[in-house]
C-alpha cells in the first residue's frame, strides 16, 4: 500500500491537480485499522513508498519517520466512519476550487457526470484544518450520496473511492468536468439532463461499463 499510494501522488502531478505540497492521496490497509498517508510537506518529487506513513484511524501516527499529512485527521474520520472507502484524496485543483469558493455545487449537465457523479458534485460546509471538522463534513455530505466527490466551502476538493486508485480517478474527473461546466457557462446556460436519464447513465457506466469478469 505504501508503493500503491506513493506512485498515486505522481498522477495528481501529471493530471495538473496540485500545487507544491498541496494535496495527498490515502489508502486504507486491507484487514487492519490502518492506513497509508502522505507526510506533511514533502516534495511530489521526493517522495518514495518508504516517506509514506502509517496511522490507526484515530490519525495517530503507527509507523512512519515522518509527520503524517496535515490532512490526516479529516482521512481517518472518513474511513472511521465509511468503512467501504479505501482510498481519500484532496486537492485544490483550480477550477473544482473555484467552484468550491463560491459555495456552488457542479450542476449535472455532462453525460461524463452522470456517470462518474450519478448527479452534481455536492458542496460542503466551511471547515477549518486541525481536526476532524474537515472529515465530519465530508462524511456529512457524501453519506447516501452518489457522488464520490465533494467541494469544501472555501477550500478544495476532496473524493473517496473503494480503492485509492478510483479516489484518484474520481478527482481527476472532478476537475476535468468543473472545468468543461465553467467554459460552458463563458457560452450560455448549460442546459440540465432529465434524472430518469441520469439515472440510466450512471447504472450503464457502475455495471455494464468496461471489462467485467466472465459468471
Amino acid at each position: 500500500m505504501r508503493k500503491i499510494v506513493c506512485d498515486l501522488h505522481a498522477e495528481l502531478v501529471r493530471n495538473n491537480l496540485v500545487a507544491w505540497t498541496a494535496g495527498n492521496v490515502s489508502g486504507r490497509i486491507p484487514g487492519a485499522d490502518l492506513f497509508v498517508i502522505k507526510p506533511s510537506g514533502v516534495s511530489y518529487d521526493e517522495l518514495t513508498p518508504e516517506h509514506m506513513v502509517v496511522c490507526d484511524l484515530d490519525g495517530n501516527l503507527v509507523e512512519g519517520e515522518h509527520a503524517p499529512s496535515s490532512d490526516t485527521a479529516a482521512h481517518a474520520y472518513v474511513y472511521r466512519n465509511l468503512p467501504e472507502v479505501g482510498g481519500v484524496v484532496h486537492t485544490h485543483s483550480t477550477y473544482a476550487s473555484a467552484w468550491a469558493s463560491r459555495d456552488e455545487p457542479i450542476p449535472c449537465v455532462l453525460t461524463a457526470m452522470a456517470d462518474e457523479f450519478g448527479g452534481e458534485i455536492p458542496v460542503g460546509p466551511f471547515a477549518l484544518i486541525g481536526d476532524d471538522s474537515i472529515g465530519q463534513g465530508v462524511v456529512e455530505t457524501l453519506k447516501g450520496h452518489r457522488s464520490p466527490a465533494v467541494l469544501m466551502r472555501n477550500h478544495g476538493v476532496f473524493t473517496i473511492g473503494k480503492d485509492p486508485r478510483a479516489a484518484v480517478k474520481a478527482a481527476v474527473m472532478c476537475e476535468d468536468v468543473a472545468r468543461t461546466v465553467h467554459v460552458a457557462r463563458q457560452l450560455g446556460e448549460p442546459l440540465p439532463i432529465p434524472q430518469a436519464d441520469i439515472d440510466r447513465l450512471y447504472d450503464r457506466y457502475q455495471n455494464v461499463y468496461g471489462q467485467r469478469s466472465p459468471r
